[in-house]
């Protein structure tokens, strides 16, 4: 049994490669997810997007003028998702887009066609669009939702503070 260590080295490295590749092809991955928003399909950036530099992330709103029901909720719970955040305020903006918005630390910004009217986004500090939050016609669903992006921005606040 002189290449027994050899065959020992050999079945450790070939065992996790073939349960890695048995996992890959035959889909056994876990599909869940630890975020609650909706990926941004493709690369969507805010043009002219200007933030102060302690201001990592902004939650913006798509409102344009010919969303009524839907946007008028999102904006009335806008400045109390902020509020929420409590000590994470100082590092997250408000936006809206397509309509004035008169809040203390919202911002204006033209409309936005290539964003779904009524939904919440969340803005990093380049203007990169990243998550989405479509409304609800569930007052209870909505909250669900709004706490969901609580939970994503507060893991998004402390993962910059760490790195």
């Amino acid at each position: 049994m002189k290449n027994k260590p050899m065959w020992l080295f050999l079945l450790c490295c070939a065992v996790p490669l073939l349960l890695a590749y048995t996992v890959l092809s035959l889909n056994w991955l876990p599909q869940s997810a630890t975020n609650s928003g909706k990926f941004v399909e493709g690369e969507i950036t805010i043009s002219d997007w200007q933030q102060s530099p302690d201001v990592l992330w902004t939650i913006a709103l798509n409102a344009p003028a010919n969303c009524q029901n839907p946007c008028e909720r999102q904006l009335n719970d806008l400045v109390n998702i902020h509020t929420a955040l409590g000590k994470n305020q100082l590092r997250v903006n408000l936006a809206v887009f397509g309509r004035e918005f008169k809040s203390g630390n919202a911002v204006s910004y033209p409309n936005q066609q290539n964003l779904e009217p009524g939904n919440l986004y969340l803005i990093d500090h380049r203007g990169l669009v990243v998550l989405e939050y479509p409304p609800s016609l569930d007052v209870q669903e909505n909250r669900m939702r709004h706490k969901g992006m609580l939970k994503d921005l507060k893991k998004l606040l402390n993962y910059a503070r760490s790195s």
